[in-house]
């Protein structure tokens, strides 16, 4: 049986800057992927990033380094 665990979700109003982010972890599938935006966020362009919930700061870090906006980020239970 599959267990939620606990994933840092990025919401983005405009489709290019989930899509920079994607080029920014290219290699490196532990800092995440894109996925749908989750319902419980319905907001934003509709793509949304999520990752393992320890890696918030650092993808928070990547972002802000790199000129990235989000519309919102949120902790939730998630496959």
């Amino acid at each position: 049986m599959r267990v939620k665990t606990d994933k840092v979700v990025f919401s983005f109003n405009v489709t290019g800057m989930v899509m920079h982010l994607e080029e920014l972890c290219k290699g490196k599938p532990e800092l995440g992927r894109i996925i749908p935006t989750p319902s419980a966020l319905s907001a934003g362009c509709g793509m949304s990033w999520a990752a393992e919930a320890d890696k918030k700061d650092e993808l928070l870090e990547l972002m802000k380094e790199n000129g990235i906006e989000y519309h919102l980020v949120k902790v939730l239970p998630m496959y």
